[in-house]
């Protein structure tokens, strides 16, 4: 049985794996210390976790016929060796697995992405901005390694970034888009979030441009 540490479980979530009724499990656990984490609870890497798998699975036994799948979700699933064997464990009970990944495991990442239906993939910013914002050397180089993984695998997706303009200004993200664009992107969703949770609202005209420079992109703008 796998031995994922789990820090919480979510029941029922209907947009976290698009088109589908899901279960979000928590992983424990995360090297990066971005400054607008959504969830800084789960970062801390030791410890047994707050739910026992052998729990997580009890209660997914339980849900078949009234869930679709399972978003294993952080925190940052990959850090944990044992996500393989969950994934498997979960499909064996009939359910379509869900990843959200940032994407710092380039290896791990090709390792699962067979097991997974779905991957929502954290994209922070323009590569030259990832080690301020993730405050770890190189990030910026593995996330588009893995970037290249997820577009190549075949598996649906959307890459999701959080924009924080006093990290970033909007011709980088713009650019950023394009970047994205260039490497296979057609799937982007756009999250504003202030510093430490305020809320950002984007410039007026902002989706206007977007749409207008890469309009064979789907985006998902607020």
């Amino acid at each position: 049985m796998a031995g994922l540490r789990i820090g919480g479980l979510t029941p029922l979530t209907s947009i976290d794996f698009p088109g589908r009724l899901a279960a979000v499990v928590f992983c424990q656990g995360c090297p990066w210390r971005c400054s607008y984490c959504h969830n800084p609870d789960l970062i801390p890497p030791r410890g047994p976790g707050n739910l026992p798998w052998g729990q997580v699975l009890d209660f997914l036994a339980g849900r078949r016929g009234l869930l679709d799948g399972v978003v294993f979700s952080g925190g940052e699933p990959t850090l944990q060796a044992s996500l393989p064997d969950a994934m498997h464990e979960v499909r064996a009970l009939g359910f379509q697995v869900a990843l959200h990944t940032a994407g710092m495991y380039p290896e791990r990442l090709a390792a699962v992405l067979p097991l997974v239906d779905w991957v929502g993939l954290d994209i922070k910013g323009p590569a030259r901005h990832y080690d301020a914002i993730t405050r770890t050397p190189g990030s910026g180089t593995r996330v588009m390694a893995s970037l290249d993984l997820v577009v190549a695998s075949g598996v649906d997706y959307e890459c999701r970034t959080t924009w924080d303009p006093e990290l970033f200004c909007e011709d980088e993200l713009i650019n950023l888009v394009g970047t994205l664009a260039a490497h296979g992107v057609r799937h982007w969703a756009l999250q504003p979030r202030g510093t430490a949770g305020r809320p950002s609202v984007p410039p007026e005209g902002i989706a206007h441009r977007l749409a207008a420079a890469y309009p064979h992109v789907f985006m998902r703008l607020p």
